[in-house]
């Protein structure tokens, strides 16, 4: 049956997930969000789902569901969806690797009657659902959110406590990143592996007692580092708060309701500078060093062979190779690949194919894994996953899940990562996990 449909006055997303939080709760709030660019040009806003589904458990595991298999089903029931995979999800698709099983569900997937979307770049919002009585509650709720726009930086973010930056305490110091940097090196030279994508996170306790919400929380962050493929999940149906606040720039898979496949993988990364020269050579350094445009090709490759199982022969093409974007707070070496999916096949089968992602994995991709999973000492969970839209027409968009941060119980979690090839600098790789996470940190400073 076709979605009923109701066109309303432009209001700003950050009004209208504020509204709907305080008709609805909080709970169980999906906002896919963007910063108003190309890329980034539309939100999609959820609240209060009339359908959820968890997947939690590695393979062998009693009571373990196959996350994807679960997908599938989604993908066939003609309803949208929104929720998470997480990273270890990995485990159904090789489970040869050692996974370690973490503590947020590695799938959480919500249906939404109605849902909110808003296209920034044109200025139009509408809803799209099948329940009139719930459609009508979620209009007037829209309809009573003042039409003039919010001052900056927003009611959202303005509401939000702070997290100081002292609070946060790494689990993997500095001279251990470089160490194990070190053993992925040696493995490099010994012709295990051509690279890997390390990582390390950092923890603070949940504040509280101090009027922290989340999505004030997410407010302060969308503000601060906006990107393309932001987006913030407050997960219902566990027995402790669960959520993701992300401000990912990165693209993992779009599939268009005709099969068309789109993926931008990010390798290369360097801050932004206030001072215009500062920040021109920053961007240059990176546009010319030759172990970030090496470490981009490498996974271009990857990824050229991941689509290459599930996507017509031909197909594949590299329309931008090693190019230059800019965000707030990062300048990153940004390629696309693109390609057709064969006859027969779906949006699943292409997440099954290319998962996970080979810009957080590294090449050769399964043996990266496991060598990652012998280094790094807590699962990544939903770092390094995906934020993901299943769309009822069988159109798919998802993110690669970095700069993020995860709530699970009374911790606050962030990650960070980066491409470990044969000329890193160990001592380098450390010192970037801090600047990559300082603004994600300052923002909820």
């Amino acid at each position: 049956m076709a979605p009923l449909i109701r066109r309303l006055p432009w209001r700003d997303p950050d009004a209208v997930a504020a509204a709907l939080a305080g008709a609805f709760g909080e709970e169980g709030l999906v906002w896919l969000d963007g910063d108003g660019s190309a890329l980034g040009r539309t939100s999609v806003i959820g609240v209060d789902p009339v359908e959820l589904h968890r997947c939690s458990g590695l393979p062998g595991e009693a009571g373990a569901l196959d996350p994807f298999a679960l997908l599938e089903d989604l993908a066939a029931s003609g309803h949208t969806w929104l929720g998470w995979l997480a990273y270890e999800a990995a485990a159904w698709v090789e489970p040869a690797c050692h996974w370690k099983r973490p503590a947020l569900p590695l799938l959480w997937a919500a249906r939404f009657d109605p849902l909110v979307r808003l296209d920034r770049l044109e200025g139009r919002l509408w809803l799209e659902g099948h329940d009139p009585l719930r459609l009508d509650a979620v209009a007037r709720c829209l309809e009573a959110i003042a039409p003039d726009p919010p001052p900056q930086p927003g009611p959202v973010a303005a509401a939000a406590a702070a997290i100081p930056l002292t609070s946060w305490r790494w689990c993997t110091d500095r001279g251990q990143f470089a160490d194990r940097v070190g053993m992925i090196q040696r493995l490099i030279a010994s012709g295990d592996l051509f690279q890997a994508n390390l990582t390390a996170c950092c923890e603070t306790p949940w504040p509280t007692g101090r009027g922290l919400e989340l999505l004030a929380l997410y407010g302060k962050l969308r503000h601060h580092c906006p990107a393309p493929f932001s987006g913030l999940v407050i997960a219902r149906g566990g027995p402790q708060p669960e959520a993701i606040l992300s401000a990912s720039p990165e693209r993992f898979l779009q599939v268009s309701a005709s099969g068309a496949v789109e993926t931008r993988p990010i390798k290369g990364t360097r801050p932004r500078h206030r001072e215009h020269a500062a920040d021109a050579a920053a961007a240059a350094a990176l546009v010319s060093s030759s172990k970030d445009r090496a470490e981009n090709v490498m996974i271009v490759d990857l990824l050229r062979n991941d689509l290459g199982r599930v996507c017509r022969p031909g197909s594949i093409q590299v329309p931008q190779l090693v190019g230059l974007e800019s965000y707030a707070q990062v300048h990153h070496l940004t390629s696309v690949v693109v390609g057709q999916l064969q006859e027969g096949l779906g949006p699943i089968d292409l997440l099954r194919a290319c998962w996970p992602g080979g810009s957080i994995t590294g090449a050769p991709k399964v043996r990266a894994c496991r060598r990652l999973a012998a280094l790094e000492p807590v699962p990544r969970g939903p770092y390094c996953g995906s934020l993901f839209r299943l769309e009822a027409d069988g159109s798919f968009d998802s993110s690669i899940l970095i700069r993020s941060v995860m709530v699970q119980g009374g911790q606050l979690r962030a990650h960070a990562g980066g491409g470990i090839v044969a000329d890193s600098d160990p001592l380098a790789e450390a010192e970037e996990m801090g600047w990559k996470l300082r603004p994600l940190l300052e923002a909820l400073a």
